[in-house]
């Protein structure tokens, strides 16, 4: 379920340029009325943001000649070899330009107090009544960026490119 609503962040950035109201609803978050804080100039807009993200993780790893192949045609072995390598080269890249943290830093599993009375920063699941308690089970620890440190787009450069085509010539 947090695969699925990860995909659907990313590509409703990748996409749109900002996560849709449903996305943001099932998050827990609402939208921010104050204008946010300029960009650097390297990177125009938050798709461009998104695009140069992609790009990264498709020269490094391939992941989306990955995720474009049809993988029911071959063994699950091969698919797990696969996924181990493209794994290791993404978090290898992910972790190269965005600096994440734990929202909460405990171990799944074990009681946790929620960090605040900020409903953002926690999504309280299960049976919950009305007016949430202080705490309860820790399920997902959730992530914040708390850097993003992209490098310049070369001038000219169309960020909408994730890849080029590569001609090889004999």
């Amino acid at each position: 379920m947090r695969i699925g609503l990860a995909f659907r962040c990313f590509f409703n950035l990748l996409f749109g340029g900002a996560l849709s109201s449903a996305v943001l609803k099932e998050l827990g978050l609402v939208k921010r009325t104050a204008a946010p804080a300029a960009a650097p100039a390297a990177v125009r807009t938050p798709a461009d943001g998104a695009l140069q993200i992609l790009a990264i993780l498709q020269r490094d790893s391939r992941l989306v000649d990955f995720l474009m192949e049809d993988i029911d045609v071959h063994a699950d072995e091969q698919v797990g070899a696969a996924v181990r390598e493209v794994h290791k080269q993404c978090r290898e890249s992910l972790t190269r330009y965005v600096r994440l943290e734990p929202v909460i830093d405990g171990v799944e599993g074990t009681f946790a107090k929620a960090p605040s009375s900020d409903p953002h920063l926690v999504k309280f699941i299960g049976n919950v009544p009305a007016k949430p308690p202080a705490g309860g089970t820790l399920r997902h620890k959730g992530w914040r960026a708390a850097k993003v440190d992209l490098p310049a787009l070369g001038p000219g450069q169309d960020a909408a490119i994730v890849a080029p085509a590569e001609i090889e010539i004999e």
